[in-house]
């Protein structure tokens, strides 16, 4: 059931900064490399694991930390990670550290994905995932929905507070304020330290990169290098995402119309678009389908709101992306199969924790975002303010508490850092990724130009990265293969065609 309740409301959120899975399908490394295995054996009683979709045993183990810091000697919880080790006999001492997005993605979940993505980085350095406090097997904050038949069949009409108010009753012995971005940080240092690694390195994708920023100002001695990849510096607010959104859909017009079949194909989309918003706001369409995580039959509504969330998370990755027109149009024409299919992809994105993402968002983003912000954001007919809407209400019911003004300065630091962007990105934008950039000293930002979010994942961003990790010379990076990749061609038929 959690599954289920949790995709849909992640959905119904319109996604937050996730490293995206949707499209890949991944292959594991086959090396079984017992002499790298060992010697982190004899170091650590760490145990052999196997992690879904990595067909090689790699090495598991938990660490009991304080939930409150400042009250050491009370409640412990357990802090779980995994290890897959460097295939070299030789390998370096610093392993690459991932920092999951969300906030609400355990790192373990994504092994498969960082196993394919980073198997350069793998050749000489253990990699090392760590599931943040709240997700994963860190004490998780998932949320058993009761509701989750009316969240599925239909979102517009939904209390938001009512369903973060039931979530929020099955945590009765845990401190939901202690779940913030610093003590993940000191969960990550108490692991680092109990493997004995005396520094790492990161790659932190999306929210990720805040983890990241906050790890090397919190412990800068134990970052020998950074990766930050979809950049959201502390100083930003995340949760309204209307603006970037609708800036990324205006990208997408501006691109189709540039294509003389995708402006052949759908002529006026912006209009068409507008025009189903309409539609659907007055008469939202009942339909029966196929559940995409358990295949049976479910009643869904199509709502102004869900066909808005689809669209955006769409934008997230290049091959979403390029169905949008497609699924814009077959909307408008009556034909909801294009867009039940992007729900089903976006349902199967690796779990959200929300519980984790409403404690760190509620405290440390929303009671930021000033009334000019939220009127900016929401002034655009793309989404509107629906995800900065959506937030707010369940935020309203959620335990919070104030955080320092030097949480949320910009990072200074002269750790060498890799900056990566996609032009594309509707949640991350580049802007962010140059604001970063100006307090860190030794740092440079590669944008791709037709890269979306997480551009490691979907360009060749992973193997500049692992060039960086190596050498750390960020000046001998040749980003052309990032300059010279075409984008992906338009769907413009259920053939799948596309120019």
């Amino acid at each position: 059931m959690r599954n289920k309740g949790i995709s849909a409301l992640a959905l119904l959120l319109g996604g937050t900064l996730y490293v995206g899975t949707a499209t890949a399908a991944f292959a594991a490394i086959q090396d079984d490399t017992q002499e790298a295995k060992s010697a982190l054996q004899q170091q650590e009683p760490l145990a052999s694991c196997y992690l879904k979709n990595i067909s090689e045993q790699v090495l598991c183990g938990t660490l009991m930390v304080p939930e409150n810091y400042e009250q050491p000697d009370q409640r412990q919880i357990p802090i779980n990670y995994a290890v897959l080790p460097a295939v070299s006999e030789n390998k370096k001492a610093d392993p690459l550290l991932i920092l999951a997005g969300g906030p609400g993605q355990a790192a373990t979940e994504l092994a498969a994905m960082i196993n394919r993505m980073f198997n350069d980085v793998r050749k000489q350095r253990d990699i090392l995932l760590i599931d943040q406090r709240g997700t994963g097997k860190s004490n998780p904050l998932g949320c058993e929905l009761s509701q989750v038949d009316e969240l599925v069949k239909a979102d517009d009409d939904i209390e938001l507070s009512r369903i973060a108010g039931e979530c929020l009753a099955q945590y009765t012995e845990e401190d939901l304020t202690q779940y913030h971005t610093v003590n993940a940080i000191r969960d990550f240092e108490a692991v680092r330290e109990h493997l004995g690694y005396q520094q790492v390195n990161l790659y932190g994708g999306s929210y990720g990169t805040r983890a990241g920023l906050v790890y090397m100002r919190e412990a800068p001695e134990s970052v020998r290098a950074a990766v930050l990849d979809a950049v959201a510096p502390p100083e930003v607010v995340v949760g309204p995402f209307g603006r970037h959104g609708a800036d990324s859909f205006d990208l997408l017009l501006e691109q189709c119309a540039g294509s003389t079949a995708c402006e052949k194909t759908f002529p006026s989309l912006r209009s068409i678009y507008a025009e189903t918003l309409t539609q659907l706001e007055a008469n939202p369409v009942p339909l029966t389908v196929n559940d995409p995580l358990t295949n049976e039959p479910t009643d869904i509504l199509i709502t102004a709101g869900r066909f808005t969330s689809v669209m955006r998370v769409g934008l997230y990755h290049p091959v979403t992306r390029q169905l949008l027109p497609f699924a814009i149009q077959e909307t408008h024409r009556g034909n909801y199969t294009p867009l039940v299919g992007l729900i089903g992809s976006s349902m199967s994105q690796s779990e959200m924790y929300m519980g984790l993402t409403l404690s760190v968002l509620c405290s440390e983003d929303l009671p930021r975002a000033t009334d000019k912000l939220l009127a900016q954001d929401g002034d655009n007919d793309f989404i509107g303010s629906r995800t900065a809407d959506a937030f707010i209400e369940m935020c309203s019911v959620w335990p919070t508490a104030p955080r320092p003004e030097s949480w949320f300065e910009p990072v200074e630091s002269d750790i060498p850092s890799l900056l990566l962007s996609g032009r594309l990105d509707p949640v991350t934008p580049p802007t962010w990724g140059a604001l970063a950039a100006q307090s860190l000293s030794n740092s440079r930002h590669l944008i791709a130009p037709n890269g979306s979010h997480t551009i490691a994942g979907h360009t060749c961003a992973n193997k500049l990265a692992a060039q960086f990790i190596d050498t750390l010379d960020l000046a001998a990076l040749d980003d052309s293969c990032l300059q010279q990749q075409k984008p992906l061609p338009f769907v413009l038929n259920a053939n799948g065609k596309g120019l």
